[in-house]
């Protein structure tokens, strides 16, 4: 098949499904209103409640919600054929994870702002209240010390990134105090600050930075430590100073990357050199239930639940714009994931040096990068497979492969940052959520549970010494991740119910997601013991029991 066929089916039917769907959900089962106060307006204290331009909160929203997800998830899930993943990109995109986003967003704008885990509370009761916050922090704890390390990695993979990334910071500040304090135009200043991260890229090209290693610890180690110390001062300044214009400068970005993958995609029109079906490749787990948990973010993600009713809804200034930051958000990911599978599926076999210097075409691109589940699963190899096909699609407009190997490579890293940079916030949010439940309110404010949030994901990292802690429990992530996500669409179930509105069109997702969550869940339970691996067998152990007991005193709520 000609991936260019793959691309315009794909977006055709997403724009279908937003105009269709999503403004069904939107009018007659979310019942959205115009008139109502939300949480920004009537709580705004210009740090976290924040009214803002809902273009401006969409590229928060998208650029936190995407991260590295879209992107190594149908990476490494194309080993079993390329009809799989895009079956699940597209289906479950629109029925799972845009109800999933929405109804997040939704629900919190009428709990002012409250996180889906502090929600559960007061729909279910104050039990499955604190078992979710359990779950939610504990997610939060891997992914805030497993994003450090996979920036620091990055930096020393593509250390042309350095300087272009961290020169968006100040651009970002003069981009927020432009259009806040002087009422600047957010898309001129906007579009002035992408042209002026754009000769930063250029700059970082030809000049790259390697982090040394300092008094014993590795380069990795430092840019850890670095990045742990800016996500702390990121999560406790106003939303407005950082965080907000960062992302809105990264989503120009991702749009920029993602229009030269379109358009490039139309020029070179490689052919799908992916097989259509490959259900036992070498090494690799069962496509079921595998499938559903490895992509996650192109189709449904917990973790967008938490940056919905987080830091989103604590910024959305209407109803009438959830649709557009919820809905669309997740649609535009599962745009995003399409074209990475297009570039890992169709533009790896353009060319693939191997190396040893070979270069390789067609079938035999694609098969010797995906000749196993072990060639093809490491980060290094998953990231590669996106780098090189998009390289080779993107020359087709007659860039350079080095500023195009540039510009993917700080859009990898900006991406990852901003999941830092969200991460670490939603933590404080939910870590001063859990200390007022326990009565612990002196460790509720925003520098202590700030300081909670990158402490704790400090000693993950280095409790082995090697700032490489997190991958000690990263095997479960995947599995609380979309575990997190059936618990949220339970939330969401039991609150269309309460509201007396069918709630199949989330009950239905929530069936699926909690199905092969738990199947998915098992069997890794089962690797753990066969491998005695203690810690993520207890662990996943825990975690399991955790939703057992949730998705039970829901159904004792719902009998009563």
């Amino acid at each position: 098949m000609n991936s260019l066929y793959l691309a315009l089916i794909m977006l055709s039917a997403y724009l279908i499904a937003y105009h269709t769907y999503g403004k069904f959900l939107a009018k007659k089962i979310f019942k959205i209103d115009k008139n109502a106060i939300c949480p920004s307006l009537e709580l705004q204290d210009n740090c976290d409640f924040v009214p803002t331009d809902k273009q401006v909160l969409f590229g928060h929203h998208f650029t936190s919600i995407a991260g590295l997800g879209p992107i190594v998830g149908p990476s490494i899930a194309i080993i079993w054929g390329w009809i799989p993943a895009v079956i699940w990109v597209l289906f479950g995109s629109i029925f799972m994870g845009a109800i999933h986003d929405f109804g997040s967003l939704v629900i919190s704008l009428r709990s002012k702002g409250s996180s889906i885990g502090d929600i559960a509370g007061n729909l279910i009761n104050p039990r499955v209240k604190n078992l979710f916050l359990l779950i939610i922090f504990f997610e939060l704890w891997i992914v805030i010390a497993i994003f450090a390390l996979i920036i620091a990695i990055l930096f020393t993979m593509y250390p042309q990134a350095v300087i272009p990334v961290w020169f968006q910071i100040p651009i970002a500040i003069t981009l927020g105090y432009f259009v806040y304090k002087r009422q600047g135009s957010h898309l001129k200043l906007g579009i002035i600050a992408v042209i002026i991260m754009y000769l930063s890229i250029i700059l970082g090209a030809y000049f790259p930075i390697v982090m040394p290693s300092i008094a014993g610890f590795s380069s990795i180690s430092i840019w850890i430590i670095i990045l742990l110390i800016y996500a702390y001062i990121a999560s406790i300044i106003p939303v407005q100073v950082l965080l907000q214009p960062r992302d809105y400068i990264n989503s120009h970005q991702l749009l920029i990357a993602m229009t030269l993958l379109g358009i490039g995609t139309f020029i070179a029109r490689p052919e799908i050199v992916a097989p259509p079906l490959n259900l036992s490749p070498e090494g690799a787990p069962p496509v079921f239930p595998f499938l559903f948990v490895i992509i996650a973010c192109g189709a449904i993600s917990g973790f967008h639940s938490l940056v919905s009713s987080g830091t989103s809804s604590k910024q959305c200034d209407n109803e009438n714009s959830a649709l557009y930051i919820g809905f669309g958000g997740m649609l535009l990911e599962g745009s995003l994931s399409t074209l990475v599978i297009i570039a890992v599926a169709g533009g790896i076999g353009i060319a693939l040096k191997t190396n040893t210097g070979e270069v390789l075409q067609g079938v035999d691109a694609f098969s010797h990068h995906y000749s196993s589940w072990a060639s093809a699963n490491g980060l290094s190899a998953k990231l590669g497979a996106f780098i090189t096909g998009s390289v080779n699609i993107i020359s087709s407009l007659g860039i350079s492969p080095k500023i195009t190997k540039a510009i993917m490579g700080v859009f990898l890293v900006s991406f990852a940052a901003t999941t830092l940079d969200s991460a670490t916030r939603i933590q404080r949010y939910i870590i001063t959520e859990m200390t007022i439940s326990w009565k612990l309110k002196f460790l509720s404010g925003k520098h202590s549970a700030t300081l909670i949030a990158v402490v704790s994901a400090f000693i993950l990292a280095f409790y082995n010494g090697s700032g490489k802690g997190a991958l000690t429990l990263w095997p479960l992530f995947g599995s609380v991740n979309q575990l997190l996500a059936a618990l949220s669409l339970l939330v969401i179930t039991i609150y269309l119910t309460a509201k007396k509105q069918n709630s199949l069109y989330a009950k239905i997702p929530l069936i699926f997601m909690i199905f092969m969550t738990g199947w998915a869940m098992s069997l890794n339970i089962i690797k753990f013991y066969q491998l005695n691996n203690w810690i993520l067998f207890f662990i996943g152990v825990s975690v399991f029991v955790l939703e057992i007991w949730m998705v039970i005193e829901s159904l004792v709520l719902k009998n009563k």
